[in-house]
């Protein structure tokens, strides 16, 4: 009998990885036969940490998990699924709002490049966590620490 591997991208800009990130990863692991966590580079947006410093954050953050990969792209997520033959993206849902929005995007990817979604809704200690919070908390010189991975380390002096 043939086994297909159940591949699935993790997309997402991780400007920084956060918490929540980790979580959702970590409960998805079983589901999978592998799992790619893959920065989604889009060249008109500015980023506060840059490529390489992301990069190096998921590999340390993700080193004890053997069945995860990252990785990056630019151009179309479905684009990316199909050069590493995954058949599956992984989304999180914190609210209504990130399901109203991510329903229509998983919609377009099942027609446009003929990938399921799945979705996982966070833990309540997570459901608050985002990113872009994580970024302007950083940026107002705030402690971010507690929304991050301990593998992250920002310096905050080199943020300005």
């Amino acid at each position: 009998m043939n086994h297909t591997p159940k591949i699935a991208v993790f997309p997402g800009s991780f400007d920084p990885i956060t918490k929540g990130h980790v979580e959702l990863v970590k409960r998805a692991v079983p589901l999978f036969d592998k799992i790619i966590v893959a920065i989604g580079v889009n060249t008109k947006k500015k980023y506060l940490f840059d490529l390489d410093q992301r990069l190096q954050w998921l590999n340390d953050v993700f080193e004890s998990e053997p069945s995860v990969e990252v990785d990056h792209y630019e151009k179309l997520t479905v684009a990316f699924c199909k050069k590493v033959n995954a058949n599956f993206l992984l989304r999180g849902l914190r609210n209504a709002s990130d399901f109203d929005y991510e329903k229509t995007i998983s919609q377009l990817n099942a027609m446009v490049g003929d990938v399921e979604t799945v979705f996982l809704i966070s833990e309540p200690t997570y459901s608050h966590f985002s990113s872009t919070i994580v970024r302007e908390i950083i940026i107002a010189g705030g402690d971010p620490t507690p929304f991050l991975p301990e593998e992250v380390k920002i310096n905050l002096k080199e943020i300005e």
